[in-house]
């Protein structure tokens, strides 16, 4: 379901945006879509990084290698 927002901005920059937009065929509203999406996303993205950095902290630079050489 999709919902409503209002955003502000000053008007030469929408007027600009929406100028670009109609050059490349799209709408300020399908173009924020996209935005919103990316946006959101990478704060999934950041928090699978963070737990893969977790993971593998036993590899970090100055850290015991003993479980690395163990594996050899």
């Amino acid at each position: 379901m999709l919902k409503n927002i209002t955003l502000s901005a000053d008007e030469s920059l929408i007027q600009r945006a929406r100028a670009r937009a109609a050059l490349e065929k799209r709408t300020l509203n399908a173009l924020f879509r996209e935005w919103l999406a990316r946006y959101a996303g990478k704060e999934r993205d950041m928090e699978s990084y963070r737990q893969l950095m977790a993971k593998l902290s036993y590899a970090a630079p100055g850290k015991d290698s003993s479980r690395a050489t163990r594996n050899s």
